[in-house]
């Protein structure tokens, strides 16, 4: 199927494969581009020559567009976004920032801009900043998230009624049948987050994968508002969190106890307890670990089949 999004990226689904961060590696990336998805090395997890090796190995592994996703809160941006440059990466999704920041000096280098909002004011500013396309992600979604909890079913009709450029809906989306509702929505496309870290070339700990697909509705909530808002398990230090918030305790009380590299330990090393394990409220209806491809084969299956359930009724 052609549209405004496929047509932008060169891909043959409007599916997006999420760059997440402790996930989203060459492994993945190339996988989904390969299945005719576009593929993101979440490069929020990857000191710059990290990101560089990641990077040419997905070009090994694939001739299909793939890109980069760059959290713009990190120190060392400015290394980034030079290694994205010479590696000639055609695509990048930024988040976490200003995107008036890098979009231009971005597309003078030929790359295309796609900025991640959480709400119609910010989608409308990163319109205004000339990015080529906008994900709008709903409160559903795993990771940082927005302060608002607007949720994906609210979120897109209204950043739709307002934007002019393609729009990508992304938050509690796993299946055809979310893809169809978020076009139908007006949606160009849709962006997967949880579906692939329960994938087997995601580069999560194979203990936070059987977590993910262990995970019941309820299991997941939203914290931490004070510091980045993020949607995490409820595990041993998501109940740490929750005793911390019962004293008021102050923004720098707050860091002390979520300290350095959590996010790592949970997802990447495994540390079911006290890791930080991110995770969309979707995780619930995540049942499997299967091969990217079988992920992206499935969607556009159910996707075709809710079509021709929703023209009979």
């Amino acid at each position: 199927m052609q549209n405004r999004i496929t047509e932008l990226f060169n891909i043959q689904y409007p599916i997006i494969q999420a760059g997440m961060i402790w996930n989203s590696g060459w492994r993945l990336a190339s996988a989904a581009s390969n299945a005719g998805a576009l593929g993101l090395i979440g490069a929020g997890s990857m000191y710059p020559d990290v990101l560089r090796e990641h990077i040419q190995k997905c070009k090994q592994a694939t001739n299909k567009p793939f890109g980069v996703n760059v959290p713009m809160l990190y120190p060392n941006i400015q290394e980034i976004m030079g290694i994205i440059v010479e590696e000639d990466v055609k695509i990048v999704f930024t988040s976490a920032g200003n995107p008036k920041t890098w979009t231009t000096w971005l597309q003078e280098k030929g790359i295309i801009v796609v900025h991640v909002v959480s709400s119609v004011k910010f989608a409308l500013k990163a319109q205004e900043a000339g990015v080529n396309a906008v994900v709008a992600e709903g409160f559903e979604a795993g990771g940082h998230n927005g302060r608002d909890e607007t949720t994906t079913l609210t979120l897109i009709p209204m950043v739709k009624e307002q934007l002019e450029i393609p729009l990508i809906a992304a938050g509690g989306i796993a299946t055809g049948q979310a893809m169809l509702a978020a076009m139908v929505l007006g949606a160009d496309a849709v962006q997967a987050g949880s579906r692939f870290v329960a994938s087997q070339e995601s580069s999560a700990h194979q203990a936070f994968k059987q977590v993910v697909v262990n995970a019941k509705e309820g299991d997941t909530q939203l914290t931490l508002k004070e510091l980045a808002p993020v949607r995490l398990v409820k595990n041993k230090f998501f109940n740490e969190v929750q005793e911390l918030y019962k004293t008021a305790p102050s923004i720098e009380q707050l860091k002390e106890l979520l300290g350095r590299a959590r996010a790592k330990r949970g997802m990447f090393e495994g540390d079911l307890d006290d890791g930080e394990l991110e995770i969309g409220q979707i995780a619930g209806l995540i049942h499997d670990i299967k091969p990217a491809a079988q992920i992206i084969e499935d969607m556009m299956l159910e996707f075709e089949m809710a079509k021709q359930y929703v023209n009979k009724l």
